[in-house]
């Protein structure tokens, strides 16, 4: 209501307006009944539903004397289904009653179930409703702007409903005023298309209902209320009453009957209003048409607005690339001093920046002192966050009236000690048609005090002061796209770096082709000399002196050493080329596949696995994960401790693989080298054998796929082995 009384700038009281508990009138509308249900008894019912539902004694008997079993239970079956919050059924009640049928909508308030009866309509063919919906919907969904959308609206409900006159009304704020942008209306109504209408034509609380029940309908402005016996919470219902207020307000502008469509997207966009000259009762069909026309209105304008920020954050993307480049072409000093640029991002009347201390404006500069007051002032939001007003003047009191060129600030934090990018806007004197004369919103009507639009004969124009040009959806994913390029990022370097990336994952694809070849061209002379030394050996057998002897055994060992190193390396420089096939792999099976190999060196080191748990799963090249598990259950053979009882755990799942073994375990200093390649901890003499290349294996294959491995110390010593397996994605080629 603040926002409300600063938009009209009077100084009125409409406090019971305000705080009026518009869900708790304790009435319904009289054309219909209603009964309120806990416990199977009939606990609260309307002052004319004994007369309606043609049964005495209502309140506190059974709800089976008017409804059987079987009905009771489907409407209950409706209440809870997860179908909206109301739900509609045809009803015939039971003997007792007089067998007559009505439709019946049921919600839930609170823990009772609310029935509210409404004398049956015509019934009418599914098609002959389906089809002109049908093609009202079509005719809604080649819309290509808001405006024409609503326009297709109006159009199609006044001819669902008959009301003389149907707007489309959009709400300048969650709060603030609203204008008919789209009208439909009886050529001896007076046309309202353009008009303006104070926020306090719909207070708080009934912007609250509106967001919760897609569709209000009055029937009759005069109708006499028929009282509830007990309280209940209305919020939901369809017959509730209606305020006097909003009555007075109703019957001051002519009008006998309404109806209002919520229009939702990123809450209360706007709404439907329909004005009738006579008394309009609506059946549920037709009420659920309108209702459906509303969610389809609601649906088309939230994908126009998709559209509409989608184009802006391409042109925001463009915008921004291209002073990025130019920023990073020129000297160092070009960023982030350059407000020429930034004007350029984002249409304001001047842009200022503070870096390292200084501040450079460009564009209508306001002064220095303005321009110190301003910074002062400001909120700094965190990095990564906007603060924006289009009303500096209310939101900051310390700058008001200091001058028109500070109405508007979009502040964005771009870089440490409090560097910001502030784009700035001045007034903009905004002339609107307003319904009543926004200096004087409660006047005398022939009904009483209340707000009485007068229609376009008689509107009011009054200007808008200390307000910028809105900051759109399209400005701020400018600015988040600036703040995200510039933040942390030295953006002089920016080409440099990729330079040098580049150069870097040439040099790494060129050193893999490196060390595949020279691996695999290797291998034939280190055969040869293998095998020349087995021969001399079988060839000189027994007439070999021991030295001799000895120094060919070793060549042979050396060679064998050789090769194993060499079958590393060709694995090693595989996983750089190998394309990744993830899949969803059980973690048991994959276990129990590895122990196909490693399963042996585990029996002989006498360690035990422990398995994971039953439905364990990890995303991962089913392949590659296998050689991940061999290496680390091997490693835990092979570096098993002097326990009694050894063993090797896995466990994990979701992005996760854990090996956990209790083992001789590794030296936290050493840790980060056991996973270089070739890389032993241990010497071949301590009785350790390998290559040194199992654990720098598993980090490529688990860097293959985007995640993470380190090593760390098992609860009770010995070595606990995690690696991470992100999902689809992050692959690192």
């Amino acid at each position: 209501m603040a926002a409300a009384e600063r938009e009209v700038g009077g100084g009125f009281d409409l406090t019971a307006c305000v705080q009026e508990p518009i869900h708790l009138l304790g009435g319904v509308q009289s054309y219909g009944a209603l009964v309120a249900i806990r416990a199977g008894q009939i606990t609260v019912t309307s002052a004319n539903a004994e007369r309606m539902l043609g049964l005495a004694a209502l309140a506190g008997g059974p709800v089976t004397r008017l409804v059987d079993a079987t009905q009771l239970a489907a409407l209950e079956d409706l209440a809870d289904a997860d179908t909206g919050q109301t739900a509609m059924m045809p009803v015939t009640t039971t003997p007792e009653a007089g067998a007559v049928r009505f439709d019946v909508t049921v919600h839930r308030s609170d823990d009772m179930l609310v029935l509210e009866f409404e004398p049956a309509g015509e019934a009418r063919d599914f098609p002959a409703i389906y089809t002109p919906i049908r093609q009202a919907l079509m005719r809604l969904q080649m819309a290509g702007t808001v405006v024409e959308a609503c326009r297709a609206a109006v159009r199609e409900v006044r001819a669902i409903t008959g009301y003389e006159r149907v707007v489309a009304y959009r709400f300048e704020s969650l709060d603030g005023p609203g204008e008919v942008i789209a009208e439909d209306v009886a050529d001896d109504w007076e046309p309202w298309l353009g008009l303006w209408f104070p926020a306090t034509d719909i207070p708080p609380q009934a912007r609250r209902l509106y967001e919760r029940n897609w569709i209000r309908v009055i029937a009759d402005v005069d109708d006499e209320t028929a009282r509830l016996s007990g309280p209940l919470d209305l919020s939901m219902s369809v017959l509730r009453t209606v305020s006097p207020f909003h009555l007075e307000y109703l019957r001051n502008i002519g009008v006998r009957s309404s109806m209002s469509v919520s229009l939702l997207s990123g809450g209360l966009w706007g709404l439907i209003a329909c004005h009738g000259r006579s008394i309009t009762t609506l059946n549920p069909q037709v009420r659920a048409a309108c209702e459906f026309f509303g969610v389809a209105l609601s649906l088309h304008l939230a994908a126009l607005r998709e559209r509409d920020e989608a184009a802006a954050r391409d042109r925001s993307r463009t915008l921004i690339a291209r002073l990025l480049e130019s920023a990073s072409a020129g000297p160092e000093q070009a960023w982030p001093l350059d407000p020429d640029g930034m004007a350029g991002v984002i249409v304001c009347d001047a842009v200022l920046i503070r870096a390292e201390g200084r501040v450079t404006v460009h564009g209508a500069d306001p002064g220095h002192e303005l321009v110190e007051e301003l910074l002062k002032a400001v909120p700094v939001p965190p990095p990564g966050s906007l603060w924006h007003s289009d009303r500096l003047g209310e939101d900051l009191p310390v700058l008001a009236g200091r001058s028109p060129a500070l109405s508007g600030a979009l502040v964005l934090p771009s870089g440490p000690d409090g560097d910001l990018i502030v784009w700035l806007r001045g007034e903009r004197t905004v002339s609107r048609r307003w319904a009543i004369d926004p200096d004087e919103p409660v006047t005398l009507g022939p009904h009483g005090s209340r707000l009485t639009p007068r229609g376009s004969t008689a509107v009011f124009l009054a200007s808008v002061r200390g307000r910028s040009l809105p900051w759109s959806a399209n400005d701020l994913a400018m600015a988040v796209e600036v703040g995200r390029a510039v933040v942390g990022v030295a953006v002089a370097h920016a080409r440099r770096l990729s330079a040098l990336n580049v150069e870097l994952n040439r040099s790494n694809v060129d050193l893999d082709s490196f060390a595949h070849a020279a691996a695999h061209d290797l291998k034939e002379p280190l055969r040869g000399i293998a095998n020349t030394a087995t021969f001399i050996t079988e060839d000189a057998a027994g007439s070999l002196d021991e030295v001799t002897a000895r120094r060919l055994a070793s060549i042979q060992r050396l060679a064998a050493r050789m090769d194993e190193l060499l079958n590393a390396l060709l694995y090693y420089s595989r996983l750089g080329r190998t394309e990744l096939n993830r899949q969803a792999l059980d973690l048991r099976e994959a276990v129990g596949k590895a122990l196909e190999v490693a399963g042996p060196r585990l029996h002989d080191a006498g360690v035990t696995v422990e398995w994971p748990e039953p439905g364990s799963t990890v995303t991962a090249d089913p392949v590659l994960f296998d050689q991940v598990l061999v290496n680390l259950l091997v490693n835990a053979a092979k570096y098993a401790g002097p326990a009694e009882r050894r063993r090797v755990s896995v466990s994990g799942g979701g992005a996760e693989l854990v090996v956990r073994d209790n083992g001789i375990g590794m030296p936290p200093h050493l840790r980060e080298q056991a996973f270089q390649l070739f890389r032993r901890l241990h010497p071949a003499t301590a009785g350790f054998d390998g290559s040194g290349a199992g654990l720098a294996i598993v980090r490529r294959i688990v860097e293959r796929h985007g995640g993470q491995v380190w090593a760390e110390d098992s609860p009770g010593g010995g070595v606990t082995i995690r690696a991470t397996f992100p999902s689809r994605g992050r692959d690192l080629s």
